[in-house]
Order: structure tokens, then C-alpha cells, then sequence
């Protein structure tokens, strides 16, 4: 695998997830332990946490996430995780065993699971078969 040529197509994906929506304030991709590799947010926006915040909140996040993948065989995979927040609505999406997409939506975006399953999953899988090209 070509690591620059998937850096890029991350990237990518990070700009096309933020512009899918004018609702979404920030993107991020980790890895399986939730270091962000790539992050993205909508311009002149105030951001509510610092880069080394949302680099915490990313590895707890992916922890959490984590700690329920033992249920799996009895549950189901997860499609999303979703936080509300009074300031925001955060979600979780596995892309693969090897990365995550975390994103944050404006609060009073009541439409976020059309937005999560007509925007979002469709350019998950658009990314991945592009890595996998």
C-alpha cells in the first residue's frame, strides 16, 4: 500500500465529509487507537476544543468504542455512536479494523441520522474501495 496515495485519499474524504453538510463543524480520522491522522473543520468556525483536547477525546472516544466490541458476535457491528452534547452532537463511525471517522454536528441539527446514513455512509464506502484500489 501506498502510504502518501492514502494519505491523500484521506484527506480527501476528510474535506468531502465536512462539505456534505453545512452542519457539520468538524472531521477526523483515526487510527485504531484514536490518534487523529487527519482532521478537518468548517472555516471560521469557533472551535470548543483545542487540537491536543480533541486529540484526548479522540483516544477516549476509540477506547470507549472499544471496550463494546466484545458484544459484537451477539449485537451486531456498530453503524455509528452518537453524543449529544449541549454544544454539539459528536459521532463515531468505523470505517475498518483500522480507522475511524469522528465528526461533530451542530446542536440543532435534529436530521443527523439522514445526514450519517444518505451523506456519510455512502462516502465511507467510496473511500474505502479507493484504499483498496
Amino acid at each position: 500500500m501506498n502510504m502518501s496515495n492514502d494519505n491523500e485519499i484521506l484527506s480527501d474524504f476528510t474535506k468531502n465529509v465536512l462539505n456534505s453538510e453545512k452542519c457539520i463543524r468538524w472531521v477526523a480520522i483515526t487510527d485504531q487507537n484514536g490518534i487523529i491522522i487527519n482532521e478537518k473543520n468548517r472555516e471560521g468556525l469557533k472551535l470548543l476544543l483545542n487540537k491536543e483536547e480533541n486529540q484526548e477525546s479522540a483516544v477516549n472516544t476509540i477506547t470507549r468504542h472499544k471496550s463494546r466490541t466484545k458484544f459484537e458476535p451477539k449485537i451486531g457491528k456498530l453503524t455509528y455512536a452518537f453524543g449529544r452534547y449541549e454544544n454539539f452532537s459528536r459521532f463515531i463511525i468505523p470505517i475498518s479494523e483500522n480507522y475511524y471517522l469522528i465528526l461533530t454536528i451542530e446542536f440543532k441539527e435534529k436530521h443527523f441520522n439522514k445526514i450519517i446514513i444518505e451523506k456519510i455512509l455512502p462516502l465511507i464506502k467510496e473511500m474505502k474501495e479507493s484504499l483498496e484500489g
